[in-house]
């Protein structure tokens, strides 16, 4: 029977097929989340008198023994059982009859799902700000490793001024901690407790809903029972907007990547086992890593239309179109883990080339060089501008190649170090420690 199900009712084969939908295959990524907020659950109806202590020790050591399971990735949701919740449901009626049975007691599959995916998310944010934590790494290393090696900067496309490559990987470091902001915003929305919200009534039983916070590591409460469940779809979007602000950030480099390979600028060299070849041009070494990454990061970032669309014109309460999002947000977080850490891949294989401004196709890059230096000179800044144009015009223009940029974050000092610790900042906000330490503590009861 279905955790919904009364006696003596049945339900088309087909309404079954298509009410249940992918919810079995998504279901098993809950599974693990699904035990730890049955342990914590067990562990509040024991103290307010609803389960015994006896009660209570034997669904933590069979919830325990379903953890293992899932750990060793030989947990399933069985043939005609409905989702995550109603399997492990099952196997604890079948291990410990009644008591079971008893575990459901001031709970809604409502809240069991929303803080299942309370705490997936929680975990999956970890994973990602971790792996966006090794790309900055490399980023930052590579921009110290290469701060002397000039490179074109562009407007327009148009050569402009100079650049460097410390310059080019140091901004796509800083660029990453704005996106970790993001990333805090989502995780701090993801790290609030559900749980007790039941159907999003809350319930006659006297719930001790600090207590499920405290044991699951939240960072607080979702306090009226009402918002608890209208922040379902919240949390989804405001992941998604966060990895779809980083997948901007990556899709941005790759197109970089694919632009500073190509023989027309010649910047950087993949090597050939970062690359693929044509079936037909032998000379081809095509940058199909960074193409792919490109399309990749750039599908991520309609991901938070599609939930905003779900979720257009709902009333409050729950609605069972919510169900579709979890089709959009676990393949979303697959996607971009695997992006980030090809990204990384990429980056410390990747060589730079040096001495590219020596190319007299880019004197007219140190234009403004020259305008400077003639302003040092007491020039008024407009006419050493129209000068520097004439000469330019005239074809008697000088390029002038000693760079004098000395100013925060300019080529000569690119403030790596106060990168670095802003970086440590925003990580250190997320208090991961914490939230691992409660768990144990809940697995270990």
């Amino acid at each position: 029977m279905k955790l919904w199900q009364k006696e003596n009712t049945t339900t088309s084969e087909k309404i079954e097929r298509f009410t249940v939908g992918r919810d079995r295959e998504l279901d098993v990524h809950l599974a693990e989340f699904d035990v730890l907020g049955n342990l914590a659950h067990a562990a509040m109806l024991e103290s307010i008198g609803l389960l015994t202590s006896t009660e209570l020790a034997d669904l933590q050591k069979e919830l325990k023994a379903i953890y293992q399971l899932i750990q060793q990735g030989e947990f399933v949701i069985e043939e005609g059982v409905e989702d995550v919740h109603s399997q492990v449901e099952l196997l604890l009626t079948r291990r410990l009859g009644d008591t079971g049975k008893k575990i459901h007691s001031g709970r809604s599959r409502n809240d069991q799902v929303l803080v299942d995916l309370k705490l997936y998310v929680r975990d999956r944010l970890t994973q990602v700000v971790q792996a966006t934590e090794a790309l900055f790494q490399v980023l930052n290393a590579r921009a110290e490793q290469h701060k002397n090696d000039l490179l074109p900067g562009y407007t327009h496309l148009q050569i402009a001024m100079p650049s460097s490559f410390g310059l080019w990987f140091g901004a796509y470091a800083e660029g990453l901690i704005d996106d970790v902001v993001q990333l805090n915003a989502a995780y701090r929305l993801a790290n609030r407790n559900p749980l007790g919200s039941g159907a999003g009534y809350g319930s006659s039983f006297p719930l001790n809903r600090k207590m499920t916070t405290q044991l699951l590591g939240f960072e607080g409460l979702h306090h009226n029972v009402v918002y608890a469940q209208m922040s379902r779809g919240r949390t989804e979007q405001a992941a998604l907007a966060a990895l779809a602000s980083l997948a901007a950030t990556v899709s941005r480099l790759a197109m970089d990547v694919c632009l500073y390979n190509s023989q027309n600028f010649g910047f950087i060299i993949l090597p050939d086992d970062l690359t693929t070849g044509s079936s037909i041009m032998p000379h081809k070494k095509n940058p199909d890593v960074a193409e792919l990454l490109r399309a990749k990061t750039n599908r991520l970032k309609a991901l938070p239309m599609e939930v905003t669309l779900v979720l257009s014109n709902l009333p409050s309460g729950y609605h069972r179109d919510m169900q579709l999002l979890k089709e959009i947000l676990m393949p979303a977080f697959d996607e971009m883990l695997d992006c980030l850490d090809v990204a990384t891949f990429m980056l410390q294989h990747m060589q730079v080339k040096p001495n590219l401004l020596d190319d007299a196709r880019y004197d007219l890059l140190f234009s403004v060089e020259r305008v400077n230096a003639l302003v040092m000179q007491g020039v008024p800044f407009r006419d050493a501008y129209r000068q520097v144009g004439k000469e330019i015009a005239e074809e008697t223009y000088v390029a002038p190649r000693e760079l004098q940029h000395t100013h925060e974050g300019s080529i000569g000092n690119l403030n790596l170090p106060e990168v670095t610790q802003r970086m440590q900042e925003e990580l250190s906000r997320f208090e991961f420690d914490k939230v691992a330490r409660a768990l144990q503590n809940l697995l270990n009861a």
